[in-house]
């Protein structure tokens, strides 16, 4: 069962999966490459903006210091990365095991 890691990373603007075990050889590459999953170009497009939305929560100037974001956007931000997260666990289906942060989905 292919098992994948969903989070965002700095400096990563294509994908927010990972795969479990870090196998740059392994089917989906490390970090996945979207276009090697079975899922839609909707749900590709969303994730990859979702990825590059995430840059601008960093302090380029002090990557270590506080997000430029307030509170209510990174509220905005997990909502939709969340809607994001269910629609790929969603268009994978069953034989996918997918892990967020705190959440943990297999199908």
């Amino acid at each position: 069962m292919p098992h994948l890691r969903f989070f965002f990373e700095a400096g990563v603007t294509h994908t927010p999966l990972w795969p479990a075990a870090p196998d740059p050889d392994g089917p989906y590459g490390s970090p996945c490459e979207l276009d090697r999953l079975p899922i839609g170009a909707g749900t590709r497009t969303e994730l990859e903006r979702l990825c590059r939305w995430y840059q601008s929560s960093i302090d380029w100037d002090y990557p270590p210091g506080p997000s430029p974001w307030p509170q209510e956007e990174w509220r905005l931000f997990r909502r939709q990365a969340d809607a994001a997260f269910a629609a790929l666990c969603q268009e994978l289906g069953d034989g996918w095991r997918i892990e967020m942060t705190h959440t943990v989905w297999t199908g």
